[in-house]
């Protein structure tokens, strides 16, 4: 990363702002950047999340009826092949980002989002147009890993380069807390579709209606990111000639360190991420017996909190550091994972116990993770940086995370869980002891 003079990274100021007053603060630029991008980022996600929470509903759309099984298979394997095309997403919607600026990324992957919720939304289902259902929900889905993919590494970028010096984990948090906010949108939509709805009415509409909501958000958030004006740390290196034609190339040639830690700082987290906040209503659903709606109203407790804890997760990497915060998070998986899962009993208190004490550890992943992606680039080639390696660490390891649990409950293997988790936070942990500290590095 370049350790030049230049002044810390920031959107450009605008007339009527005061200067930022000290590195730790944030100007009224600085805030309304963070505001708008996080907003953006989290109608976005909602897309993305109801797939996973509708998982079973869709399942009996999309796919023959007979076996339940084999059909909840194949939707979550749209749901992993989804995750092939974030790495394709992240490389060629972050090489556009750091050559086009983040602003222009995050406008072009909102709309393919939004656009590719709507089509699921309409899509007949297999009773009515047969094979031609499930190849259209599965277009639908590779549109949206796509969008995934350059999405992180746009967003990331934006929010921590709009940070004042000081504030970087604090605004990067912001990045997972829009994550999780889609996440918990999506789970109240689920929780009140399966609550109020009979589950003919879900089936017939419910689910399509919820899908049409978050389209709509998705809109929003394309109004919220044409408005805002682009990273000062990107018109810099713009301006300066810095931009690269290849930017790709450049992160893997000039920065193979760099990369390699980003995939191995995100192994153990989006594992977890995608098991504890994602996944584990449908889980317990299957392996315990409890209701669905009770599974997702635990999950949308928990959110709330995990949301809310974020920021102040952020300030605390700010103020102590990347590494012990980061390494807590994944020292408490590996002790955990054991007891966690085999507390699960059906009842809503153990899964509300353990779905939050997850969430809580996480925190210390997801409040670091866009701060300490950014911290090992420059800003030409930073959201490519970001995107790609992460992307190819979630398509491994958080995308097959829902088949593989539910493979592992229907043939017999469930108690097998906890060591896949507690391996993946343990080889997430030693990456996280050997890695530079960067809390107090100069930016761009």
């Amino acid at each position: 990363m370049n350790q030049g003079s230049a002044a810390p990274a920031g959107p450009l100021p605008r007339d009527g702002d005061a200067p930022s007053p000290s590195p730790g603060k944030l100007n009224g630029a600085q805030r309304k950047a963070i505001v708008a991008g996080t907003i953006g980022n989290t109608v976005e996600w909602v897309d993305w999340a109801l797939y996973s929470i509708f998982a079973k509903v869709i399942a009996d759309e999309f796919f023959p009826k007979g076996d339940g099984a084999v059909a909840l298979l194949s939707t979550l394997a749209v749901f992993a092949v989804g995750f092939v095309m974030r790495p394709v997403g992240a490389a060629v919607l972050g090489a556009y980002a750091d050559r086009h600026g983040r602003k222009k990324g995050m406008t072009l992957t909102v709309a393919l989002m939004a656009g590719a919720g709507f089509a699921i939304a309409i899509t007949p289902n297999y009773d009515t147009i047969g094979l031609f259902s499930p190849l259209i929900l599965l277009v639908a889905r590779l549109v949206q890993g796509f969008s995934a993919g350059g999405e992180f590494g746009s967003s990331s970028a934006f929010l921590v380069e709009s940070a004042a010096r000081g504030r970087r984990a604090f605004a990067g948090s912001w990045q997972q807390v829009s994550v999780a906010g889609g996440v918990l949108i999506a789970s109240l939509l689920g929780t009140l579709t399966t609550s109020l709805l009979s589950d003919d009415a879900v089936h017939a509409w419910g689910w399509r209606a919820a899908f049409v909501f978050g389209g709509l958000l998705g809109l929003v958030g394309l109004w919220l990111r044409v408005s805002v004006s682009d990273t000062e740390s990107f018109t810099q290196a713009q301006g300066a000639g810095r931009t690269r034609t290849n930017p790709v190339k450049a992160m893997f040639v000039e920065h193979p360190a760099a990369t390699l830690r980003v995939a191995g700082i995100t192994i153990a987290g989006t594992l977890t991420y995608y098991i504890w906040v994602n996944y584990l209503p449908t889980y317990a659903n299957l392996t315990t017996g409890i209701a669905l709606k009770t599974a997702l109203l635990s999950q949308t407790l928990c959110l709330i909190v995990f949301v809310v804890a974020l920021p102040f997760a952020g300030l605390l990497s700010d103020r102590i550091g990347r590494k012990p915060t980061m390494a807590g998070f994944a020292a408490g998986f590996v002790v955990l994972a054991w007891p966690l899962l085999h507390l699960l009993d059906g009842s809503f208190v153990s899964l509300f116990l353990v779905q939050l004490t997850g969430m809580l550890l996480i925190l210390g992943y997801s409040a670091n993770c866009a701060v300490i992606m950014a911290e090992q680039f420059p800003a030409e080639v930073r959201a490519t940086g970001i995107a790609l390696p992460y992307a190819l660490a979630v398509a491994v390891f958080g995308g097959t995370a829902p088949y593989l649990t539910t493979w592992l409950h229907e043939s017999g293997h469930s108690n097998l869980l906890w060591i896949y988790v507690s391996v993946a936070a343990l080889v997430s942990l030693l990456v996280y002891l050997t890695m530079p500290e960067t809390k107090d590095k100069e930016f761009d």
